[in-house]
């Protein structure tokens, strides 16, 4: 087989991530239990993260899902803001959220094959990887796929249909992208009866009227179709309910579909360009295990907020308790900025009324979440009470409730610019 090269192509080489724990999260206190979390959500380099996840993690990851950077040329902005008009984005609050910005095609490609590779040692003999992409680089990293994998591991090139508006005027609208469907051996996880779709309404009635439709031979209607190659799913921008702000969120249907077909419940679903944590979100709600690696701040603030918001509005709804196993919170040494520096007196002081905590009215206006260990040991934080901003309407609450036995608590927010505080309380 041919192979893809450049001057600079050579095997992964990066020292290995040093994680360093930063908490563990319960979602209203749901899914505590003594023994280590097994959902992970990891800010730092995701190649010498990788690195460093081979120690126990070869060969045991049985989906991989990526979303890495187009090749596009752009920068990225997150919008941070809530209850905004959509129609005036001059009016938005926003900031930073990622770069895809390349000195050429040969760095972007030297950016991606090691990660690849690294990929498939993760990957479980059983396990697929679906590496998303579009026009400007799909073609390039079809090769490198078909170096890694074997040219007869690529399963479909699914592509991604969506509707939009474009500036684009010396062309047709570019309004698809790419997903390449890989597996690791030729036995490999798929279920096909769980991603069955209802037949079109034309289909069933051409079905009905005549007894020599489709040459005789009558599918089962009730059962449904196996979905074709190409998917029309809305893109986030036209889902109200599932906007995070973050820049080229995919839509939860869209990875469903990958995740029902390509594990089982109790599996382990990894997303090494984590982005809004959209994976992290539906492999967890369908019974899934995760990894969540990013190396943006914003990214792992985002799907951090996304599982308590998420897992909060479940319980609301009233439906069967599907609550989020903890979260192990990590982050490479030297990834910058995740730290807790104390409160602000200028806000003024955090109020104990019985046994309820309150922040100080002046930080609500500028807050994300803010959250309470209500049994803090002095060392890892165990985030059992929350207090989210809705990602749509509605404010911040600005007290929680602690349990009557609480000695020692440890409170953090989280603001929308990024600052983070943390103050220790005791009774």
């Amino acid at each position: 087989m041919p192979h893809l090269t450049w001057p600079t192509k050579s095997p992964p080489e990066a020292a290995p991530a040093d994680l360093v724990q930063d908490g563990l999260l319960y979602p209203q206190g749901q899914g505590v239990r003594p023994d280590a979390p097994q959902n992970q959500l990891i800010l730092g380099d995701n190649l010498r993260v990788m690195g460093r996840l081979l120690e126990s993690y070869q060969g045991k990851i049985d989906l991989i899902y990526v979303d890495p950077p187009f090749f596009t040329n752009q920068g990225f902005s997150a919008r941070i803001g809530r209850g905004e008009d959509s129609r005036k984005p001059d009016h938005w609050e926003l900031a930073e959220g990622y770069q895809d910005h390349w000195d050429d095609l040969d760095d972007y490609l030297e950016m991606l094959y090691p990660r690849l590779v690294l990929m498939h040692r993760l990957l479980a003999p059983t396990g697929s990887l679906y590496l998303h992409l579009d026009w400007h680089a799909n073609s390039y990293a079809r090769l490198l796929m078909d170096e890694i994998f074997g040219y007869d591991r690529l399963q479909n090139e699914i592509i991604w249909t969506y509707h939009g508006p474009s500036p684009i005027r010396s062309a047709f609208n570019r309004k698809h992208d790419t997903i390449l469907f890989y597996t690791k051996s030729d036995q490999y996880n798929f279920d096909v009866d769980r991603v069955r779709m209802p037949y079109s309404e034309s289909t069933v009635a051409t079905f009905a009227s005549s007894s020599k439709a489709g040459f005789g031979k009558k599918p089962n209607l009730k059962r449904g179709k196996v979905p074709e190659d190409w998917w029309y799913f809305p893109v986030v921008a036209r889902l109200h309910s599932e906007r995070t702000g973050y820049p080229t969120q995919k839509p939860e249907a869209l990875m469903e579909r990958i995740i029902l077909a390509s594990s089982n419940p109790g599996d382990l679903v990894a997303d090494f360009f984590a982005g809004s944590g959209t994976t992290a979100a539906v492999a967890s709600r369908l019974g899934r295990k995760f990894i969540n690696v990013d190396a943006v701040w914003r990214a792992v603030h985002t799907s951090r907020s996304r599982l308590i918001i998420d897992a909060q509005e479940r319980i609301q709804q009233d439906q069967p308790p599907v609550p989020y196993p903890a979260v192990l919170l990590r982050r490479e040494e030297g990834s910058g900025g995740n730290f807790y520096q104390p409160f602000r007196k200028k806000w003024g002081d955090v109020l104990l009324k019985g046994d309820s905590v309150f922040l100080p009215q002046g930080l609500l206006s500028q807050l994300d979440y803010w959250e309470v260990d209500p049994d803090w040991d002095g060392e890892t934080f165990r985030s059992k009470l929350q207090a989210p901003r809705p990602w749509r309407k509605g404010d911040i609450p600005e007290s929680l409730e602690l349990p009557s036995h609480w000695q020692r608590i440890c409170l953090r927010a989280v603001l929308i610019n990024g600052e983070r505080y943390q103050q220790e309380l005791k009774r």
